[in-house]
């Protein structure tokens, strides 16, 4: 992992991802499999608390990517491959494909092949689902950072 803060855990089957730095704090994964995820806990994430696919369907709700999983059968793949540089140059070259939606009150959630350019023309590290403000209020520009909770205005 690049990032010293970011975490990961395994339940044997998958392995779930968490990258604090991009978390806006939507609640959705805490809300919806508290016995897996619990803010109150340490460590917040309880892989033993639910099956696979529940921790699944939960993790894919979430709008930036700060909590993401593999198949650990996919881990092993992926780190035995000879072939992960030429996959990495064919994706390069694709032209980038992605869905917007737009959240009252809240960011515009972008996933999908995304290349996130500032005015430079330099790119700026990114996932496949991010969540970019639309408030002006956050201090991580121009990604959300959850500022807009309780005083919206309406950008």
């Amino acid at each position: 992992m690049a990032n010293p803060n970011d975490r990961e855990y395994t339940n044997g089957e998958i392995t779930v991802y968490w990258k604090p730095d991009l978390c806006i704090h939507a609640t959705i994964c805490f809300i919806k499999l508290r016995k897996v995820f619990d803010p109150s806990k340490r460590p917040w994430v309880n892989m033993k608390g639910a099956n696979t696919q529940e921790i699944i369907n939960v993790v894919d709700q979430c709008p930036t990517d700060a909590l993401t999983w593999k198949w650990n059968r996919d881990i092993v793949a992926e780190s035995s491959s000879d072939s992960n540089e030429d996959t990495a140059k064919r994706e390069e070259t694709q032209e980038p494909a992605a869905e917007i939606t737009l959240i009252d009150g809240g960011p515009a959630i972008i996933t999908g092949k995304i290349r996130l350019m500032n005015q430079s023309g330099e790119q700026i590290p990114s996932g496949s689902r991010i969540s970019l403000c639309r408030c002006g209020k956050s201090k991580r520009i121009p990604f959300c950072d959850g500022s807009h909770h309780g005083d919206y205005s309406g950008k």
